[in-house]
């Protein structure tokens, strides 16, 4: 019976995993509701699900918002650069796409912005997890996620065709956006993970490594 109310037990621990996980989702979308800070709100719900849900190192609440606060200024100008040039891709998709329904050859210009926003979505899905694992200048991470999106393609293909999964199923059935975006991130942390921690120094490693020891004693 003590066994039953113990709240270490697997029962336990996988109830408090699925609260959590619906917590961080609302905070996410919370977060999020003043569009402007979409990208520093994404961040913080990388870090938190990789580090307090998946890692179980901290509170969920603790992760998200020193993430949200460290990474605030920088991914916040990412994010409005970014809405930026997808608007610019949109409009310039938008113009082709009437030019091909006329008939005029120039409209097939309209499958190069095409391609150019789905880049720029697998860009950001690199930007703002790159952004809540290393501490990089604005250039820099800008850079170096691009670098790693491309580097690593047929994974980069994966991740968006998860972020379209989960989109779809939210679409769907609105009711899954409480858990829905935690279970993709989530998702993330274990496909992206494996590819940040090529591009980790050894010392970098070896700290990951003790933490993820100390955390199962």
């Amino acid at each position: 019976m003590n066994q039953i109310f113990n709240y270490d037990n697997g029962f336990f621990r996988a109830v408090n995993k699925m609260v959590d996980g619906l917590w961080v989702s609302i905070l996410w979308m919370l977060f999020s509701i003043p569009i402007i800070t979409f990208g520093a709100s994404t961040t913080a719900f990388y870090y938190a699900v990789h580090k307090s849900l998946r890692g179980d190192r901290g509170y969920i609440w603790r992760c998200f918002w020193s993430s949200f606060k460290s990474n605030f200024k920088q991914t916040t100008k990412i994010w409005l650069m970014m809405m930026v040039i997808f608007a610019f891709l949109f409009v310039d998709s938008r113009i082709m796409y009437t030019y091909a329904q006329q008939g005029s050859k120039i409209g097939m210009m309209y499958f190069f912005f095409l391609i150019l926003m789905v880049f720029q979505t697998v860009w950001g899905i690199y930007i703002f997890t790159y952004s809540a694992r290393f501490e990089n200048g604005f250039k820099d991470t800008i850079k170096n996620a691009g670098i790693i999106a491309v580097l690593n393609l047929p994974w980069s293909i994966l991740a968006l065709a998860l972020l379209a999964v989960g989109t779809l199923i939210v679409f769907i059935s609105p009711i899954t956006v409480t858990f829905i975006p935690t279970v993709v991130m989530y998702l993330y942390d274990i496909l992206l993970e494996k590819i940040y921690r090529k591009y980790m120094t050894k010392e970098d490693l070896e700290k990951e490594e003790a933490l993820e020891l100390g955390n199962h004693f």
